[in-house]
């Protein structure tokens, strides 16, 4: 097709759209300065053919134009070789699609991938460069159609996954085969540099604690030989040998100290008298959990749980398992070319100064009209129930989330198919879209008898005064992951909206995605129409030789950007830094920021807030960004601060420079810090534009180096492909790249699960429908449940299984008589398996309870972020006992949950002695206590504990604002350890009863809390003041972290909370914060919540009295041993 322009002189290049059609203009003469761009690149091309005299490859020399696409050059190859007719019956029959491109790099076979591509920006022609070769090689092959072996081997992965990634039925476009041959290049790179025993091992170090370290060293644990050393106990056959070493001992050190030790009586303990300490590894009694590698005894994750808990090391001597049990399946693909998918510089790309015979791409920085496309018009699947509806759609421009341009169309009858067929243009040109840019269509309804004013653009507010409903939503980036701009006709079936019923726990982050509803047979389809070009249109990736921003306004800018600050200002900047992530900026801040964007890349806290002030919507500025970024060494040398980078990872940057920054930063985390947010990063993938990210490429990697955090990955991601139809597709190829690299041993154990998994939600389904209208479980339907788990067993449950909340646990059969059915709506079951390792030392039993019916998405991000507080206070010397049970969902709305080994509910507790009245009795609970120790000791170190972790979870539900807290979701262990569970309520979304709200308190501290301290009323006691301190050490180091705290939240905001859709939910942090107030006012705040607690507990016993009256279930299980 001819290259189209215009014939009027402007003083910019313009690329016209296809349907004005006008003669060429006479362009100016081509000049050296782009003769790089047009430089003719010699290859020899080997051919799929053979030359039938020498039976070797035919081959072909092609002087191949740089700017030429690589679909181009395929097509010149066939003509050439065509037209030398060179075997006919091939070249003839076939079409150049027919064939792939592969070239040698380094010994690897890596594939020119990408159709659309410039010739001149692949990796094989740098390659080539640096190795001064002057004709480069590539080799044209039939493409490769996949073996019987392969076919079912994804058919494999599939099943793992739980979603056909072969599938592309539902997609606009190929990102999702892009992304995973795109994915291939890191996983090899990394399978190639794993430690093969270190990864069959995976020891769990922790570096965290230090200050705790130093209190625990302290303790009389019995463990402890004396300060610096510690005893362990190492188990071989039946036999045993305790050794004492050093806590800055290696394991291979306390090897040698043990095989010292047993110089003399290996035979005893089973050892030949020709092995040594090398042949041997050390291993958590009764867990997959080893103690290897060259880190100190002190800083394995077993060997401080133990000391803390106060508890015998054991250990076994055992042979190191074979690493050849992580083999890895051969892939059947070649690398792609690294550069796949980038597209030239600017100057590679534009059509100035250039012969328009020779333009193949056009730069979109060459097109300077404002950006429009045409609503053709909507088809409705269902008409409302309302005939005097009418309707409109709202289409915005958004990068992250600010608001680059809005318009909308008229409004008209709500009917079952809408047509305007009418034009929007944007105030925004075509040369200012951002990469990750996207397009936002919004299917609204009104009343027929508003007045809506037609056509307005974001500046009339007309709109926003008529009562308008949204009802369906669909994004379109308009900038491809190619970097292309979109072109033509979209057909894009929309997400409805759900309903108030519904659940709507994760809709804020689902209106961001780009994926279509799959469900097209009953989704709304809107149809539009992008403006059309006779060519590929292509994002640059920079600009050469040339300052971004170095024109016109934006250069005064650039000179001011660099002046420094004057003191007048400094106060005010110094202010808007230390604001946290939710203070808003006014348009006066903005202006301060980016005006003295020099010195704020000086301060790397300020760089939330400078990205944040970026008017993506002007390509001058996002240059200016990007070359300021480049130009900084600030942020990788200055200290990780996880809180930072996490919100640069939030919905607010969509940039890539900005998140790989980020993620660069969290490089540097350890494997301990990577699980303990691992949860967050997974939601934050859904804020990426596109689905080949750096983050998504750090979790792959990370989780292909350590088999705990890709235990912990299939999870959450196998989960959220199960129940966000949303981001099924970018889950399950990140998802899919992990289980090609994880090895053989993995791909076993996660099938095992997955099976146990589906076995178990179906019993559950099957008694729910048995007893469905019952509240009671009769002895019936406990003998119903038996008899099926009996029969599962027996045909074909799985022998041994890792528990998917704890994969250092592997579970073996199940304890049939101990099962039983839970009396609550969901019908939970109770089970009990037996622990499959034998090297156990415990005869308990392992606790299961598995749950279909109830989201546990919500609850596990809130025990994350209890880890992380517990976390915080680790690092402050504290330990508050905090019991973050094991809790994981493993599909949609089904997931297991930990039993906590001798808790009960505080209900439990209260009823076993005096019934309903239970509730009112302040000497119960300790009476229980008491019962419970054998000692006056071990009473007293039961009341420690309690008063601790009573210290802990106020401040922490606090702080989280977790509501519905009655006497069944509130349980204690036989140790004196409080815990909270069931989290659906938070950040003060709370129940009510009878239109009365059921907290009348900031948090839970009952009388009955107070008479194991010693006190009541207003009197006080030893442990109460230590209670007192301990709370208000707790809560002033949340605060030293509220940055933290703050985007953890807004994220979870954003991903997974029901009930929770405006700034006002996630404005309760700061206020439990008290952000901007100064230490003795947050010191004298919590301390007033306290006294409130005193004043006002006979409140929540009453509450606690009703539920044990009235049997009020809000959706809660009792998970009482």
């Amino acid at each position: 097709m001819e290259q189209q322009v215009s014939d009027e002189e402007e003083p910019q290049p313009v690329v016209l759209r296809e349907e004005n059609r006008r003669r060429r203009r006479k362009m100016k003469a081509f000049t050296s300065t782009f003769s790089v761009a047009m430089d003719q690149i010699a290859i020899e091309f080997v051919l799929p053919t053979t030359t039938k005299s020498s039976r070797s490859p035919d081959t072909l020399l092609l002087e191949v134009a740089g700017n030429w696409t690589v679909e181009q050059v395929k097509a010149q190859v066939w003509l050439r070789v065509v037209a030398t007719n060179l075997c006919p019956e091939f070249y003839q029959k076939y079409s150049p699609d027919h064939c792939i491109l592969l070239y040698q790099k380094k010994g690897n076979w890596c594939e020119i991938y990408d159709k659309h591509q410039v010739f001149q920006t692949l990796d094989c022609i740098r390659y080539w460069k640096a190795l001064k070769k002057d004709v480069g090689k590539i080799h044209l092959t039939c493409r490769p159609q996949p073996s019987e072996e392969s076919t079912q081997y994804q058919r494999y992965l599939n099943y793992l996954i739980g979603y056909d990634v072969t599938d592309v039925s539902n997609v606009h476009d190929d990102e999702l085969e892009f992304t995973r041959r795109k994915l291939l290049t890191p996983r090899k790179i990394e399978l190639a540099d794993r430690d093969p025993k270190l990864y069959s091992m995976d020891p769990w170090i922790t570096s965290k604690g230090v200050a705790l370290w130093a209190t625990l060293c302290c303790l009389p644990a019995p463990s402890l030989f004396c300060i610096g050393h510690i005893l362990l106990v190492i188990h071989r056959n039946k036999a045993s040998q305790t050794i004492k070493v050093s806590i800055d001992d290696t394991p291979v050190q306390a090897l040698q100290t043990f095989f010292t030790k047993i110089s003399n009586k290996r035979a005893l303990l089973g050892v030949p008298e020709d092995v040594c300490e090398a042949d041997y590894v050390l291993r958590v009694c009764g867990r997959e959990e080893y103690i290897y590698g060259n880190h100190p005894v002190r800083d394995f994750h077993w060997v401080r749980q133990c000391l803390k808990n106060g508890e015998e090391i054991h250990l076994v001597l055992e042979s190191a398992p074979n690493p050849g049990q992580d083999l890895v399946q051969k892939e059947d693909w070649a690398q792609v070319d690294d550069c796949t998918g980038v597209a030239g510089t600017h100057e590679q790309l534009t059509i100035d100064e250039k012969d328009h015979e020779r333009v193949f791409t056009i730069s979109l920085w060459d097109c300077h009209r404002k950006f429009r496309f045409k609503v053709l018009g909507i088809d409705i699947p269902a008409l409302p129930r309302n005939p005097e509806l009418i309707v409109y759609v709202e289409a915005s421009i958004f990068h992250g989330q600010q608001l680059l341009a809005q318009e909308r169309t008229s409004s008209k009858a709500f009917t079952e198919e809408v047509l305007w067929n009418t034009w929007l243009e944007f105030n925004i040109r075509i040369r200012d879209l951002p990469k990750g840019a996207r397009l936002s269509l919004q299917v609204s309804c009104g009343k027929a008898q508003t007045q809506i004013s037609k056509g307005t653009s974001s500046g009339n507010h007309d709109c926003n005064k008529t009562k308008s409903r949204l009802l369906y939503y669909v994004n379109l980036l308009l900038v491809d992951h190619r970097s292309l701009l979109r072109q033509g006709e979209f057909i894009l079936h929309m997400w409805k909206m759900p309903e108030k019923t519904e659940d709507n726990s994760s809709v804020n982050a689902d209106k961001l995605t780009s994926a279509t509803n799959p469900d097209k047979a009953s989704s709304m389809a809107v149809a539009i129409l992008l403006d059309k070009y006779c060519y590929p249109v292509a994002l640059p990736k920079s600009r050469e030789g040339k300052e971004a921003g170095g024109e016109g306004r934006e250069a005064e800018g650039g000179e001011r950007g660099q002046r420094e600050m004057p003191n007048h200002l400094r106060k005010q900047f110094e202010a808007i830094v230390e604001t946290d992530p939710l203070h808003p900026l006014s348009q006066e801040d903005k202006e301060l920021l980016w005006h003295f964007r020099e010195e704020c890349m000086r301060h790397p806290r300020a760089y939330p807030k400078l990205l944040g002030s970026v008017r993506w919507g002007r390509q001058e500025a996002v240059l200016a960004t990007h070359r300021l970024l480049e130009r900084s060494s600030v942020w990788d040398r200055s200290v990780l601060d996880v809180g930072l980078a996490m919100q640069l990872l939030d919905c607010h940057y969509s940039d890539a420079h900005v998140r790989s920054m980020a993620v660069r930063k969290l490089e540097t985390l350890g494997d301990d810090d990577v699980l303990r947010y691992l949860l967050q990063l997974v939601q934050a993938v859904k804020f990426e534009p596109y689905h080949d990210s750096a983050l998504a490429r750090f979790l792959l990697k990370r989780a292909l180096r350590s088999k705990r955090i890709g235990h912990f990955l299939f999870w959450f991601l196998r989960s959220e492909i199960a129940q966000s139809m949303h981001y099924q597709q970018r889950y399950a190829v990140l998802l899919e790249a992990y289980l090609r690299g994880c090895g053989e041993d993995m791909l076993q154990d996660f099938r095992r699960q997955v099976e146990m998994t589906e076995a178990l939600q179906k019993v559950t389904r099957e008694i729910k429908a048995m007893s469905a209208e019952k509240y009671d479980v009769s002895a019936q339907v406990v003998f119903q449940l038996r008899q099926k788990l009996e029969n599962l067993q027996t045909s074909g449950l799985p022998e041994s299984f890792r528990v998917p909340y704890d994969p250092g646990l592997r579970a073996g059969a199940l304890v049939i008589e101990q099962c039983k059915v839970m009396a609550s709506k969901k019908r939970p079951l109770w089970l009990q398996f037996k622990r499959a390792d034998p090297t156990t030392l415990s005869s308990d039993t392992i606790g299961v309870i598995f749950k279909d019916g109830d989201d546990l998405r919500q609850d596990m991000l809130i025990l994350q972020i209890l880890l992380i507080m517990e976390s915080i206070w680790e690092e402050e010397s504290l330990d508050l006992s905090l019991l973050p049970y094991g809790c994981i969902s493993t599909g949609n709305k089904i997931g297991m949950i930990e039993i906590v080994k001798d808790a009960t509910t505080i209900a439990n507790i209260q009823q076993s002695v005096v019934g309903s009245t239970g509730a009112f009795k302040d000497e119960i609970l300790n009476q229980w206590l008491r019962d419970k120790c054998v000692s006056e000791e071990k009473f007293q170190q039961a009341v420690e504990r309690f008063v601790f972790s009573c210290g802990g979870y106020c401040v922490a539900t606090y702080v989280l604002g977790v509501g519905d807290r009655h006497n069944d979701n509130i349980m204690i262990t036989e140790s004196g350890n409080l815990f909270h569970i069931d989290f659906g309520h938070i950040l003060g979304n709370y129940k009510s009863f009878l239109g009365i709200s059921k907290e009348r308190v900031p948090f839970v501290l009952t009388p009955d809390f107070l008479y194991v301290m010693g006190t009541s009323g207003k009197k006080s006691s030893p442990h109460f003041q230590k209670f007192q301190d301990v709370c208000v050490r707790a809560y002033l180091a949340l605060r030293h972290h509220t940055n933290l705290l703050v985007i953890l939240f807004s994220m979870m905001l954003m991903t997974g909370m029901p009930q929770l859709t405006s700034k006002e939910d996630i404005e309760y942090i700061r206020e439990a914060l008290t952000v901007g107030r100064t230490e003795e006012e947050a010191q004298r705040h919590l301390l007033d919540q306290i006294e409130i607690c005193r004043d006002k507990g006979w409140t929540v016993q009453f509450n606690w009295f009703l539920h044990l009256v009235l049997g009020i279930k809000q959706g809660v299980d009792k998970r009482s041993a």
